[in-house]
């Protein structure tokens, strides 16, 4: 299918549909890796170069020949001690006090289907579509047992890595570096591709030439932060959208994480990604495993756009999972810039009603309608419903909501705790704190020890007794803060720096058991908004709330830069109200509408306060959404625009895969007086077919080379939607 192994070459081959992955075990046994690109035949070793490097070291195991080091070959899994002094995958500190290893080849299996990973989100297929590789390495001092697993996706050009570390000795072991992928390449000049921000400002893109030394992105907040996304690409210096190498990175995984472009003394880069290694240990006593998170790889020979749209169909057909997955979601509202804490359950439902009115179909009761809450000071861990605030059950509110034809969701914060609650005041152990110091407050709350099971099944307790009685077809689960002051109560001292992974492993383990308890309910991560945007959270939740910035120009910028890993389908964005409550801008609500659908879709503000002619536009929206749906949520994505830039557009298209259909949206990011035209071209169309755009016929050709002629902004932000159909 997509692996091979060549005997006498000793080589391993992985082949998709248009890439190549190889790698070789020498004479003494070390992985070496070849090639990884366009995919080709024949065995690329005679890209590996031997000389004498000077103060490059040389194993032992090459006598005499000072033309064989690690130092400066490319290598699948490079570790401390051996003479590699670029930065290694994996380290450790043995039982005598000495740091690293050196792994030896051991063996190897072939399978049908994909790899899974113990408490861990993962890439999953069917047997016919997928290979698995599972490479044995072993040290054969301390017995050190490691798994290279490689993941095979052929149709999708998807390789996925990840590794499992086994002590099988009496004595202990401290992993203190522990990443899933490395790949080196010998030649090349590369910028690295990476998406920074900030609270209410996130994955903006940044292109970086890779220069000698390191370049180094990563989180040490707990969570894949809003600082810096998980997913990373490396590409030619003149790669485009449509031209050119590219190289993505997607980790899965929604904790500290570390992403490096290293060149070294011979122009050589390595890129390395996993968890961060500040921050982390794990011990492994006799028996005991550890698994790395899992990096998605995918290659494109043609740029940027055929990349993404690899990771956009992968994500949503092989790592979200449930029935939500590929289902129409619903259109919704949430409460919360309608009436911020400030409700009642008669208020609610006073908006559901109007909401109703204009075809809405389901309505998401924000923060507030728990415990002691009526601001973000208090509350947080008493999930109990407050009858007095609401004036009636959470099941009559949920029972009067569907009356009404809607659905019904409530939002949670499970992983956080106040201070001044009944939780914290019988539990003040449960939530992080350095013993003998005040903890940091964010949001003026704590965090819960999730890596505890008792902490993690008290929350769940308390959720499933309200969600068990109310019938809740939406959470919202959210994440207010970042990390600090991890200390566990209930684990030694050797076993504290375990507590940052052990905590995502938690959140992990919590979120399954959430999804199989509800299979029918829809759960959206969030973490103000975009603060844990990752794939891993997408394998337990089908959509993320992409950022707390509801503004539709800011959201330009934000929803750009998410689309290079993430597919629409996962991507939660809503029209707000006007001027925006971030911003104080004023966009046209149609405007508002065309970006938000380049998403889930739904609404956030209050329908009271909105016209006659404003929620007829509602009405339109929500069926001009229907209507688009499966070329927006399932075509190829194409970014006809660089919304990092200054223009007097920002466009996009959504294109079914078979050419048939498109939907070009535009926004006029300035008015300019006298313009002089703008053309977009389009792409994914059929070059000899004949297109109606709104009405009007075109050659297919000419839409793509020529380019589609924008019509004139008249007014600030202006949008235009292009619908396009085979004649």
């Amino acid at each position: 299918m997509g692996i091979i192994y060549n005997e006498k070459a000793k080589t391993f081959t992985l082949h998709t549909q248009n890439t190549t992955y190889q790698m070789q075990i020498d004479a003494y046994g070390f992985l070496l890796h070849l090639y990884y690109g366009r995919k080709t035949d024949g065995v690329m070793d005679y890209l590996l170069t031997y000389a004498d490097r000077g103060f490059s070291g040389n194993p032992q195991d090459t006598g005499n020949d000072r033309t064989y080091s690690l130092d400066v070959l490319p290598q699948e899994f490079p570790c401390r001690l051996t003479g590699d002094f670029r930065s290694p995958v994996l380290d450790l500190v043995n039982a005598d006090g000495s740091f690293g290893c050196d792994l030896r080849y051991q063996g190897y299996e072939i399978c049908d289907g994909k790899y899974n990973l113990k408490g861990l989100p993962a890439v999953y297929a069917a047997e016919e579509e997928a290979q698995t590789l599972i490479i044995y390495m072993k040290d054969q001092v301390t017995g050190l047992q490691v798994e290279l697993l490689y993941g095979v996706l052929p149709e999708y050009d998807v390789i996925t890595r990840s590794a499992k570390v086994i002590n099988t000795e009496e004595d202990k072991i401290r992993l203190t570096k522990a990443q899933a992928a490395c790949i080196d390449f010998l030649h090349g000049e590369f910028d690295v591709i990476s998406f920074y921000g900030r609270h209410a400002m996130e994955r903006n893109m940044q292109r970086t030439s890779v220069g000698h030394g390191a370049f180094v992105i990563g989180s040490r907040r707990g969570t894949s932060s809003h600082q810096y996304n998980p997913f990373v690409m490396l590409a030619d210096k003149n790669a485009t959208e449509t031209s050119g190498e590219c190289y993505g990175f997607s980790l899965l995984y929604s904790g500290n994480f570390l992403a490096a472009a290293e060149k070294d003394q011979f122009d050589q880069t390595r890129l390395i990604m996993g968890i961060h290694p500040e921050n982390f240990e794990f011990l492994l006593k006799e028996g005991e495993t550890f698994w790395a998170p899992e990096v998605m790889m995918v290659y494109s020979a043609d740029g940027f756009e055929k990349m993404s749209n690899c990771y956009h169909k992968a994500v949503r057909e092989h790592v979200c999972r449930g029935r939500f997955k590929l289902e129409r979601r619903p259109v919704l509202i949430n409460n919360w810039e309608g009436t911020y804490f400030d409700f009642t359950g008669d208020k609610l439902l006073e908006m559901a009603k109007e909401a109703a009115s204009c075809g809405v179909e389901l309505f998401v009761m924000d923060d507030g309608w728990f415990g002691k809450r009526d601001d973000d000071n208090s509350g947080l861990g008493d999930w109990q419903v407050n009858e007095k605030k609401l004036g009636c059950t959470l099941s009559e509110l949920a029972d009067r909501i569907h009356n009404l034809g809607m659905k019904f969701g409530i939002w949670y914060e499970p992983e956080c705790i106040s201070e001044d609650s009944d939780l914290y005041r019988a539990h003040p152990d449960w939530a992080f704190t350095v013993p003998g110091r005040r903890p940091t407050r964010g949001r003026n709350q704590l965090v819960l020890d999730f890596s505890r099971e008792d902490v993690r099944n008290h929350i769940f307790d308390e959720m499933t007794k309200v969600l068990d009685k109310a019938d809740v077809d939406y959470l919202k689960w959210d994440f207010n803060r970042s990390i600090s002051d991890i200390y566990c109560a209930v684990l030694p001292a050797e076993r504290q720096g375990e507590v940052p992974h052990r905590y995502v492993l938690g959140l992990y383990e919590f979120l399954d058991r959430l999804g199989k308890r509800y299979p029918d309910m829809l759960i959206e991560g969030c973490s103000g908004g975009g603060g844990r945007f990752d794939a891993g959270m997408l394998h337990y939740t089908s959509q993320i709330w992409c950022s707390d910035d509801t503004d539709a120009i800011e959201r330009l910028k934000i929803q750009y830069g998410t689309s290079f890993a993430y597919p629409v389908s996962a991507v939660g964005s809503h029209v707000s109200a006007c001027p925006n409550h971030q911003t104080g801008r004023i966009v046209p609500f149609e405007s508002r509408a065309t970006v938000a659908m380049a998403g889930t879709f739904g609404y956030e503000l209050g329908p009271a306060k909105l016209s006659e002619e404003e929620k007829q536009q509602i009405q339109e929206q929500i069926a001009e959404f229907k209507k688009y749906y499966d070329v927006i949520h399932f075509g190829n994505y194409y970014r006809l625009t660089n919304a990092m830039e200054e223009g007097p557009y920002a466009a996009w298209e959504f294109a079914k895969e078979d050419g048939s259909e498109a939907l070009v949206s535009v926004v006029a990011s300035r008015v300019r007086t006298n313009d002089p035209g703008v053309r977009i071209k389009l792409r994914g169309l059929k070059e000899n077919q004949i297109y109606l755009v709104n009405g009007e016929e075109y050659p297919g050709g000419a839409l793509m080379h020529g380019g589609l002629l924008l019509e004139e902004a008249k007014k600030e932000y202006q949008s235009w939607n292009y619908h396009i159909v085979m004649k």
